[in-house]
């Protein structure tokens, strides 16, 4: 017990520090630090140091380009080798049938879907940092540029005679519109690709960090309603338009409903089995992940069972079912993509270089830091860029990384882009061998591989309730991006998303939380005083916080905020000492003028004794001294000039401005600041500044705020440096021992 004890005390004596120090004010703390010496590079210096070149620095340059040389030639093949083979043909089975059902959602012909799984998969392997992402279509990304390519090419652009008949005619017009929007598709990948690679050369990064995780998630939960309104007309087997850009999906909707009586039964009852097997599969890969060597690859199953029954059944002849139809077998000749329509999809490329970037660094970050790694932001954009910009070339539309392709390539072992490859060699065999046999392919069965490859992103409709409960801002931001996104279209939608979260951080600057600091007793700890029972305020002295920066968004508010927290208004109590001068002025003239008429009303037999009297009553009154009157107490005031302050102005003699939380100040912020310690000092208040930061205080160096009369002397290292000082300048503690 006794042995407890002293080892309680030890451990309360270890937690006690002391400290005996003078009061230090940033005049006395510079004036006993030394500055480093740092010599200055003019311009010409930096870019002559930046453009010499050493071995070191070319290599590491081309190892960063091309990250392949970094870990290639250290792959350990005993370790790693079996894992990349299983997750890449794991992989490659999931990459088959979203490549044919996301080209659907992109409006071109489902091979280029394959093209699309091919070429930036295999290019990404060099240039990407990403050691488990899967790089290919996505639903998302697919669905922007199908939006845009029915924008350029709608169907009634291309002229088809309505009394004809001819299936050739039909054929030819079917040919000519999708090859009008392969165009676009892949204009839109060449310009979104160069986007990507300027935005990397110039380190912009950075960006992923403005669409933050409320604003992605309610995005792509209205990027995945938008995906399956589109394929409720290929699951029915219904003939309908496709709409794009402001309430396209309204439209849609309406179309669909219109011509809900037109339903294929056989269409429907393909795409509703295929769904329930989909569902089913994903459901026993969930609960017997642990126990199952990979996942079940029900996709291919279901495109594998679907081409059989529809060859099997001729679901095309019999009973009028759409399906996938010719897959020219080979690969295409490279081809200069349409330079001349990059100004009508300039904006669109804009949007979907920063979607894809956004989705593929993000899922690049969770693998990296669940196994370890680091990856390279800037080298992502470079990465995506090539194989946007290389892939069109050859007729491949937009790509960026796949959530569910990418969580398979990493839950079945893959260790390195190996995986990807070999799912890239999968691909390029069904291109250039046996693409033909799924011609027959129900366009059904796509369309229920898409809609239940959705489930992941429309459960995000939970976010609402989580946000909820814990960030009322964070939920409008993921309301105003849903919202904006399905109705104004996946572009607007994006735009207005990111314009609604910048206008959030500026409220959150402009209604900051102000508080008054209180000291923990006998600690130099300062707190809320509303928030603590234990903390007290020091008497006559306010310590005053305000947890953003000062500038010109809410200088004002902070003004008010401060008059309100510390309960003095320097403005209302000079202009209630000048009432209370005034109104003693007119009392005491009124006083005088009605003593002189009363003496003069006076009837005296002797003129002397008038004027002694007179000379008595004069004497007796309060006159006016050396011209000036008497100061009146502020304690004749009535209760009306009492209301804009709390406290007398005798009780409060110092206050503290804590800017520990102010990490910068403008111009408009510095005169705000000057003014209310001119102001205050009017009214006896001394105004002190604690824990001013470096940055803070060169930006207020250099905004030329110090002078004679606000010097550096104001300044305090600390809120209990600041008070101790106040303390000694007052007088109530000049004797006081300050350490702790």
């Amino acid at each position: 017990m006794e042995h407890d004890q002293e080892q309680e005390a030890c451990v309360e004596q270890t937690q006690r520090y002391c400290v005996q120090r003078p009061i230090y004010n940033q005049e006395l703390l510079q004036g006993q630090l030394h500055k480093r010496q740092r010599t200055s590079q003019t311009l010409g210096q930096r870019i002559a140091h930046s453009c010499r070149c050493s071995s070191k620095k070319a290599k590491s340059h081309l190892y960063s380009f091309l990250p392949i040389l970094k870990w290639l030639p250290r792959y350990p093949v005993k370790e790693y080798l079996l894992g990349d083979i299983i997750s890449g043909i794991s992989t490659g089975v999931m990459q088959l049938p979203q490549g044919l059902a996301y080209a659907l959602l992109a409006a071109v012909p489902p091979v280029f879907g394959l093209y699309s799984s091919f070429y930036p998969v295999f290019l990404y392997t060099f240039f990407g940092t990403s050691k488990h992402i899967s790089i290919g279509t996505f639903a998302v990304v697919s669905m922007m540029v199908g939006s845009v390519a029915v924008r350029e090419v709608p169907d009634e652009i291309i002229s088809l005679d309505s009394n004809s008949t001819n299936t050739t005619d039909v054929l030819e017009y079917y040919s000519a519109r999708d090859s009008k929007r392969v165009q676009v598709a892949v204009a839109l990948a060449f310009l979104s690709g160069i986007i990507q690679l300027c935005l990397g050369f110039l380190r912009f990064g950075f960006l992923s960090i403005y669409l933050t995780e409320p604003l992605v998630r309610g995005f792509t939960t209205a990027a995945a309603v938008h995906v399956f309104t589109s394929q409720l007309k290929y699951l029915l087997g219904i003939k309908t338009s496709r709409y794009s850009g402001p309430l396209s999906v309204v439209y849609s909707i309406a179309a669909v409903l219109s011509k809900i009586t037109t339903t294929n039964i056989a269409a429907l009852i393909v795409g509703l089995t295929c769904i329930v097997l989909l569902l089913i599969g994903k459901e026993i890969n969930l609960r017997f992940k642990k126990k199952l060597p990979v996942p079940i690859p029900m996709e291919i199953i279901v495109v594998i069972i679907g081409t059989g029954v529809s060859y099997g059944m001729n679901l095309n002849e019999s009973y009028k079912v759409d399906v996938v139809g010719n897959i020219p077998q080979g690969l295409r000749a490279p081809a200069v993509p349409e330079i001349q329509l990059i100004p009508a999809v300039f904006v669109d490329a804009v949007a979907i270089a920063i979607v894809g970037f956004s989705m593929a660094v993000s899922m690049a970050k969770i693998f990296a830091l669940k196994h370890g790694y680091t990856i390279d932001g800037n080298q992502e954009l470079i990465a995506l860029g090539i194989c946007n910009s290389v892939g069109s070339f050859f007729q491949t539309i937009s790509i960026t990384c796949s959530m569910s392709r990418s969580l398979v390539q990493e839950s079945t072992g893959g260790k390195t882009q190996i995986a990807g490859t070999l799912s890239a060699v999968m691909v390029l065999l069904v291109i250039v061998a046996i693409g033909y046999l799924f011609e027959p392919l129900p366009q059904t069965v796509l369309a229920a591989i898409v809609m239940v490859n959705l489930k992941g992103m429309l459960k995000q409709f939970g976010d609402v309730m989580h946000f909820w409960r814990t960030s009322k801002i964070e939920l409008a931001i993921w309301v105003a991006a849903f919202v904006a996104s399905l109705f104004l279209g996946l572009d607007y939608g994006l735009l207005t998303a990111v314009t609604f979260a910048m206008i959030t951080v500026i409220y959150r600057t402009q209604s900051p939380e102000y508080r008054i600091l209180g000291q923990i007793p006998n600690t130099d700890i300062y707190c809320d005083v509303e928030e603590y029972e234990e903390v007290k305020e020091y008497p006559g002295i306010k310590i005053f916080q305000a947890n953003t920066s000062l500038y010109f968004a809410n200088s004002e508010s902070y003004t008010r905020a401060l008059k309100k927290k510390t309960g003095v208004d320097p403005g209302a109590l000079l202009k209630a000492r000048r009432k209370a001068q005034k109104r003693h002025a007119r009392e005491i003239k009124a006083a005088n003028e009605h003593r002189k008429k009363a003496v003069l009303k006076l009837v005296s037999p002797s003129t002397n004794d008038v004027e002694a009297s007179v000379k008595h009553e004069i004497a007796s009154d309060d006159l006016p001294v050396n011209g000036k009157l008497e100061d009146s107490s502020v304690q004749d005031m009535s209760p009306d000039e009492h209301e804009h302050f709390v406290e007398p102005k005798s009780s409060i003699h110092s206050l503290i401005l804590d800017f520990t939380p102010v990490n910068f100040v403008d111009s408009v912020g510095a005169k705000t600041l000057k003014s209310i310690i001119k102001e205050y000092k009017e009214v006896g208040v001394c105004v002190c500044i604690a824990s001013c930061s470096g940055p803070v205080m060169n930006e207020l160096t250099r905004l030329n705020f110090f002078d004679k009369s606000v010097t550096r002397e104001l300044l305090f290292h600390s809120i209990h440096d600041a008070v101790l000082a106040c303390q000694v300048k007052d007088g109530s503690a000049a004797q006081a021992d300050f350490h702790l």
